[in-house]
């Protein structure tokens, strides 16, 4: 929540070299785009938390969220909500859930045994 005359947490207030400390940003094999944040039980807001920090902290207080979910809402670059993410997630304030793995082909044998055996019970 911001204090009155403090101004939304977007890319054109502040360049992200100066949210990020002038820090490389992490690669998206670091933490994926559709990987899913949320806060950790009873953890609470690091003191000096900036205000990129404190609007993530709220967005993923109420449930888990993908990285480009959190980056969409605060309308900065998806590299920077990484490096803050990651941050955040060193210091094990967040839990992170990786989307489930690929699925993978089934054979086209296995895929007709499926398929025989439902007719079978249908009719």
């Amino acid at each position: 929540m911001r204090t009155p005359g403090e101004e939304a947490v977007t890319s054109d207030f502040v360049r992200s070299y100066v949210i990020t400390g002038g820090r490389s940003l992490p690669t998206s094999e670091d933490l994926a785009l559709h990987t899913l944040v949320t806060l950790a039980p009873e953890r609470t807001l690091p003191l000096g938390a900036g205000p990129e920090v404190r609007a993530i902290w709220e967005l993923v207080s109420g449930g888990y969220l993908s990285v480009a979910e959190v980056a969409g809402h605060l309308e900065l670059p998806v590299g920077v909500v990484r490096l803050l993410l990651t941050d955040l997630s060193a210091q094990g304030h967040l839990l992170l859930r990786a989307a489930p793995p690929r699925h993978q082909n089934v054979d086209r044998a296995t895929l007709e045994k499926v398929l025989n055996g439902l007719q079978s019970l249908i009719g």
